[in-house]
């Protein structure tokens, strides 16, 4: 369950966070990028673990809350698989067409740079 979360928070971060504050950041990646201990973020930044705790999990809620209202990531989730899906039913059904392969490349750089 942890490693779950963890690579959800990851995401999530990856998608939402320039809408945080610069200390939410730092906080963010130490905890989950870094693997920092909540006592060595507070160590770190001279607050007490006690802060690091509640301002990480605040930060985990607004995270949610983003993706409940904007859903970048679920989106991001389901082109992905579609792309996917598109991909084997072209190599299986239309192997020699390379428009349609460059097509599907170009969606998939696409989807890469957002």
């Amino acid at each position: 369950m942890e490693i779950e979360k963890t690579n959800q928070m990851n995401a999530l971060f990856d998608f939402y966070g320039s809408l945080l504050t610069d200390k939410q950041k730092s906080y963010m990646q130490l905890y989950y990028a870094d693997d920092f201990s909540l006592g060595e973020i507070a160590e770190e930044f001279e607050v007490s673990r006690q802060a690091i705790y509640d301002n990480i999990r605040r930060t985990e809620n607004s995270l949610i809350e983003y993706e409940k209202k904007l859903h970048l990531l679920e989106d991001f989730n389901t082109t992905k698989a579609v792309i996917e899906d598109m991909s084997s039913y072209i190599k299986s059904h239309y192997p020699k067409d390379e428009v349609l392969e460059q097509f599907i490349e170009l969606l998939k750089k696409d989807r890469d740079e957002k």
